[in-house]
């Protein structure tokens, strides 16, 4: 997928006045966020859970070699095949060279955000073949030839009056009278659509939500069950997964996953959990002839050794930005590339490259939320920080800002002149602002009054008001 990370501010705009993904983005709030919640109370002891998942993928990434060859002397035991993919190109090439070998015509693909960074989809189209995507909110995207908007929800963004339409004009050619179908009418129709593709896939591919050293296992989760069908109906399964998605044993695969289920989606276990070994072996009634597994690096090693090592971490659960206040107000498009949402902008830099991307880590307002959240404790306000750092070093920030902040800092190292202007420009503000308590408009403030009222601040320093509060105490006691 081309990035347009660049064009984030224009996008954004855009999106703050899409009256319908207004009305779609309502249902992060009301639903991924309280789920999680009322599961995250009910269990006994979920940071300590949180902190076995840091300790255990800090472990896994300090040992990520040994268990990479572990892993990949298990899967050929198992008579799969292992495949290393440095870049983008050499993914798409391996899974497009697969799909050759096995005389395949059509594709049926899981949802994997993998495979959506590297563009396979693309690359299957270039190669010839029919690929449909089997998640249900993927198939929806496909068919409106968009990008996912949500890691865990692809489709989130869209209202049910819009996904009518797709499904009327591809489905009907526009023929169909009711246009305000039902949720469970409209997701009949997409398993009617998709039955017979299952049915007549030669490969398909899917992602993978952990893989395992000891047993060269992988995870499948999914709430549809069609990651099932698309891995053990067609004849050659294709698993794409970045390398830091390894763990050590089925233990610490079973911590992932209670992880996961409950921080995308506030459930205590995803609907279908599958761990899949290898291909068919003789006595199975079900199961693909050969499974292939694509190691994704592009560009992990390189943060191994990096401040940014602790993204690696990141299990794809998507808590960060269903709780981040910028994400709820833009969607996920708006970020211009695979990854949305705090996740997104610090991804999205390092693979992309900070000078295509400098707004991305500004696109936050460091609440910590996403940090709070992260179910294995990502630091994500402080790796943002540290690439607006990068971006400042590199001359990178705007010729205002870096101006700005330069004034800022003269004044900041003169604590005597810096206190006297704080005090006269509060008491100023205070003044003018006393009778509505805000302003509506500011100068140098035009971006924040454009889309919110600017409170007031009390007449006094907070600094002056601390020391009025002991003067009143001292004088009480």
């Amino acid at each position: 997928m081309e990035s347009r990370a660049h064009l984030f501010k224009p996008a954004a705009r855009e999106a703050l006045h899409n009256p319908d993904l207004q009305q779609a983005l309502t249902r992060v709030q009301a639903g991924f966020v309280g789920k999680r919640r009322t599961l995250v109370n009910k269990f006994p002891d979920f940071e300590g859970l949180r902190d076995r998942g840091q300790a255990m993928k800090d472990h896994t990434l300090a040992h990520l070699d040994y268990y990479l060859e572990q892993f990949e002397a298990k899967v050929h035991e198992a008579g799969g095949h292992v495949h290393w993919a440095e870049t983008a190109e050499d993914a798409q090439r391996i899974v497009a060279d697969i799909c050759r070998q096995a005389d395949a015509r059509m594709v049926t693909k899981g949802k994997t955000m993998a495979g959506e960074e590297v563009g396979i989809n693309e690359a299957l189209d270039a190669a010839g073949l029919e690929t449909v995507e089997t998640d249900l909110g993927e198939y929806i995207i496909q068919l409106a030839k968009e990008p996912p908007s949500h890691i865990i929800a692809p489709a989130i963004h869209k209202t049910r009056q819009q996904i009518c339409d797709l499904f009327d004009e591809h489905h009907h050619q526009g023929t169909f009278k009711e246009k305000l179908r039902e949720v469970p009418d409209l997701v009949n129709e997409a398993r009617g659509i998709l039955r017979g593709k299952f049915l007549n896939a030669d490969v398909g591919i899917t992602g993978a939500n952990c893989l395992v050293a000891e047993t060269g296992s992988m995870f499948l989760v999914t709430n549809e069950g069609n990651g099932d069908l698309t891995h053990s109906l067609p004849r050659v399964h294709v698993a794409i997964a970045g390398i830091e998605k390894l763990v050590p044993t089925l233990d610490d695969a079973s911590t992932l996953i209670r992880l996961l289920a409950r921080s995308a989606t506030g459930q205590e276990m995803t609907a279908y959990t599958t761990m899949v070994t290898g291909p068919r072996r003789g006595d199975d009634t079900d199961g693909p002839e050969e499974f292939h597994i694509v190691l994704l690096d592009h560009g992990r090693t390189n943060m191994m050794s990096g401040r940014f090592r602790e993204m690696l971490r990141c299990i794809r659960c998507g808590a960060c930005m269903n709780h981040c206040p910028v994400y709820a107000s833009i969607g996920g498009h708006a970020y211009g590339w695979v990854y949305p949402g705090p996740m997104g902008s610090v991804l999205t830099p390092i693979f992309v490259g900070l000078d295509k991307t400098k707004d991305l880590p500004n696109a936050c307002t460091l609440n910590g939320r996403c940090q709070s959240v992260c179910p294995v404790r990502i630091p994500l306000p402080d790796l943002l920080r540290d690439l607006r750092e990068a971006q400042f070093d590199q001359h990178l920030t705007p010729g205002t800002t870096r101006h700005g902040l330069a004034v800022w800092a003269w004044f900041a190292r003169r604590p005597r002149v810096y206190n006297a202007l704080s005090r006269l420009g509060i008491g100023l503000l205070g003044r003018l602002g006393r009778r509505r308590g805000r302003f509506r408009r500011l100068p140098l403030a035009g971006a924040w009054t454009a889309g919110r009222d600017f409170p007031a601040p009390q007449r006094t320093t907070f600094q002056a008001a601390w020391r009025q509060h002991l003067s009143r105490r001292q004088t009480h006691e």
